[in-house]
């Protein structure tokens, strides 16, 4: 991969890494629901300028729903709960497994002796995350909300799988119709209008910077330079870059938010990444053990 490519695949990273701080410093002045409904009304501004996805409406409604909706929806409640960005960052990674067992389940995908080991050592990392929460902020209840959330992306790539090739970035712009109006509806009756009525009223620097940062940096410039270079590069090349993702969660949170993850938690993250990589790179490290005995 050429250079310049290599940095733009550093911006993406990074900008999806930083997501989860944005999040949580949002979320200081938005609540949740408000905060989905604003997010993904201002990314439908661009549609007019994106060709529709060539795809049925309903997968574009079943993705929009679940990716949009359905993943934020959770994330954003499970973080204003308490849990951490970086917590959450390595949480949601969580999908790459989830993704490889719908697959199987509903695509009839062979599941590899590497996704297996992989899936085991994550879900071993998951609950090594769990029982080192001792703060008694992070809920349980929080803690399987982020887990639904990184589930809930799965599913939206097992519907992108049936839909076959498409514009990645057209997809998400497109998808983002599905989620204002239920974001919406939820903090209407949820958050109540005195509570949206007073956010709108008193949103400052942190609240614009967030809203303008998850839907132009994020969604838009993040997701584009991402169908970018899948475009111009193999995807066995580009796609295991997003390992580093939850990596910069985990630093920008430590560093920009001053989160102190117990021991335990820190283990159990460090270890739900060795089971990403081995879910990524399991077939080379097998084929190398081959030869070696």
């Amino acid at each position: 991969m050429p250079l310049k490519d290599a940095l733009l695949a550093l911006v993406v990273i990074v900008a999806w890494g930083l997501n989860f701080v944005v999040i949580k410093v949002g979320l200081q002045e938005i609540p949740p629901f408000l905060l989905g409904a604003l997010r993904f009304l201002l990314v439908a501004i661009f549609i007019p300028f994106f060709k529709r996805p060539a795809m049925p409406w309903r997968s574009l409604f079943y993705f929009g729903f679940t990716i949009g909706f359905l993943q934020f929806g959770l994330l954003f409640s499970a973080m204003a709960m308490g849990v951490s960005a970086a917590m959450a960052s390595v949480i949601l990674n969580a999908q790459a497994f989830f993704t490889v067992l719908i697959a199987a389940a509903v695509l009839g995908e062979s599941v590899g002796r590497h996704n297996v080991i992989g899936m085991i050592v994550a879900a071993f990392g998951l609950m090594l995350i769990a029982l080192g929460e001792t703060s008694g902020h992070v809920t349980l209840i929080g803690f399987f909300l982020t887990v639904l959330a990184s589930l809930s992306w799965a599913v939206a790539n097992i519907v992108v799988k049936t839909v076959g090739k498409v514009d990645m970035l057209s997809l998400v712009i497109w998808g983002t119709i599905v989620s204002p109006l239920p974001f919406a509806v939820l903090s209407y009756f949820v958050e109540g209008p005195e509570l949206i009525l007073y956010s709108l009223q008193n949103m400052g620097l942190k609240g614009y910077g967030a809203l303008i940062y998850l839907a132009l940096i994020s969604t838009t410039l993040g997701f584009g330079l991402w169908s970018w270079l899948l475009s111009r590069h193999p995807a066995n090349r580009v796609a295991p870059l997003s390992l580093l993702v939850p990596f910069v969660g985990l630093t920008s949170a430590t560093l920009l938010l001053d989160e102190h993850l117990t021991v335990l938690q820190w283990i159990g993250g460090l270890v739900i990444l060795g089971g990403l990589a081995l879910n990524v790179f399991g077939p080379q490290l097998l084929a190398t053990l081959r030869r070696r005995t």
